[in-house]
């Protein structure tokens, strides 16, 4: 067979690769509440139970026949319409809850219907809007994670509260917060922690494009020092505006590290800070070393990115560690791509974390992929998972072949511009990276992740 010999490839054994999911001795593990607030007692995918549950305030209880973009439709299918309550027993300590939702009605749009949400009399979202979440469809499935909750008095208690239109919920989980844990030095093959001053060339690509080259987004990528540099310990990606003839232009810069660390299965963990404002939309994701693996239209090695008559996206693939928009501060999101699941048939899987102020603090963003299974992290708190499907094929489950990183931060686009135009006076705007780094499982030495990848 042909194969190009990146510099580093990760073969990782995910059993041990997530490390010590704990914050807490084991003597004072405490329950996952899983509670189907819409219906009966339903089974997730994975063998977990959501049970039913009690709730105040409920107008009407209904059933959607069809669920999009989840592998466990049974909890989304079953919901309560009304200004909920739901309180559950709980030990004290720190918890995590995610919510899960899809819109019933077909004819509801983006801001028909709006709610907030309070959790142990704390507003944590102002403006919970299901479509508008779910970018514009109904009866897709939305996960909404709301971590670090502090219960002090044996209970926790959550309230949808009216803005326009009546809250809807279908079932939430409580969690005890089990942070991801600290991986084994050993198992570390690649890091960059961008010190001294010029970017690692040995390591990484820096791509120049045409603005609208996909997504629709507006910004020029180009390896100018004020788009892309390493200074006093940091990766900067700065996004710039200009004004040339009375119309605004951007830049800014992507990098990725294909064809020199590869990676098949491991722990990707990048410590960043992102840029606020709206019309940013900063991202740390992947895509694979080989785009043509499982694509049936393409010339091989011919320009494939923003070609609509090129399938290579999303037949081989792609996976989103974070990605956040400007005009939703503070919310994270992780996304898988598939031939059978992306935005075209409204099937692609993700979830959301809403989290503490991402523009003002450095956050961990970590990604753990195995064999089988997809887990994304927000500072060590789970918020995503994708699980291979029974007697998937590549349609489903094309990540069984080498990835690289990726690095951007875009301006516009179709997502960036969702919640309205550019605010041009955020300009300069900018995602600081303090390190990158790629685990593998320690009993498996470098020579044989790479023989492994290849085939050997």
């Amino acid at each position: 067979m042909t194969f190009r010999m990146s510099r580093v490839m990760a073969c990782v054994a995910f059993a041990v690769l997530i490390g010590c999911e704990a914050d807490m001795p084991l003597s004072e593990a405490r329950d996952t509440y899983r509670l189907n607030v819409g219906g009966e007692s339903v089974d997730q995918f994975d063998g977990k139970t959501f049970s039913p549950a009690e709730v105040e305030g409920a107008l009407r209880r209904g059933r959607i026949d069809q669920i999009f973009g989840s592998n466990d439709p049974a909890i989304y299918q079953s919901y309560v319409e009304g200004p909920i309550s739901v309180g559950r027993s709980v030990p004290e300590g720190s918890y995590s809850l995610t919510l899960h939702f899809a819109e019933p009605d077909d004819d509801v749009k983006a801001g028909d219907r709006v709610f907030a949400v309070a959790v142990e009399e704390t507003q944590l979202l102002d403006a919970l809007d299901v479509v508008l979440f779910r970018d514009g469809r109904a009866r897709s499935a939305l996960t909404v994670t709301l971590p670090n909750i502090e219960v002090t008095d044996g209970t926790l208690d959550v309230r949808l509260v009216p803005v326009k239109g009546q809250p809807i919920l279908g079932a939430l989980e409580i969690e005890p917060t089990r942070l991801l844990g600290e991986p084994d030095p050993s198992s570390l093959v690649w890091e960059d922690n961008f010190e001294g001053t010029e970017l690692d060339l040995s390591s990484w690509n820096i791509e120049r494009w045409e603005p609208r080259r996909v997504n629709d987004e507006d910004q020029a990528y180009t390896d100018n020092k004020e788009n892309l540099r390493v200074e006093d310990g940091k990766l900067i990606i700065e996004a710039h505006r200009q004004v040339i003839e009375g119309a605004s232009t951007y830049t800014s810069a992507r990098i990725t590290t294909q064809g020199k660390v590869d990676i098949q299965y491991g722990r990707i963990d990048v410590l960043a800070r992102l840029p606020g404002g709206q019309g940013t939309w900063p991202a740390i994701w992947m895509l694979p070393s080989d785009p043509f693996k499982y694509a049936s239209n393409c010339a091989e090695g011919e320009r494939w990115q923003g070609v609509a008559n090129c399938d290579a996206w999303p037949n081989s693939g792609e996976i989103d560690i974070m990605e956040h928009v400007g005009y939703q501060m503070n919310h994270v999101h992780a996304t898988v791509h598939t031939k059978a699941g992306y935005w075209v048939n409204w099937e692609q899987r993700k979830g959301r974390i809403v989290a503490a102020p991402v523009d003002q603090s450095f956050n961990d963003y970590s990604l753990v992929w195995g064999p089988d299974r997809i887990d994304a992290y927000m500072n060590g708190t789970h918020y995503f998972r994708y699980q291979k499907p029974t007697d998937a094929d590549w349609t489903a489950w094309p990540f069984d072949h080498p990835f690289h990183l990726i690095l951007n931060v875009a301006v516009g686009g179709a997502w960036g511009r969702a919640g309205g135009p550019i605010d041009d006076s955020i300009f300069p705007v900018r995602m600081e990276i303090e390190h990158a780094r790629v685990y593998r499982h320690e009993d498996v030495s470098s020579t044989e992740a790479l023989q492994k990848v290849a085939g050997g």
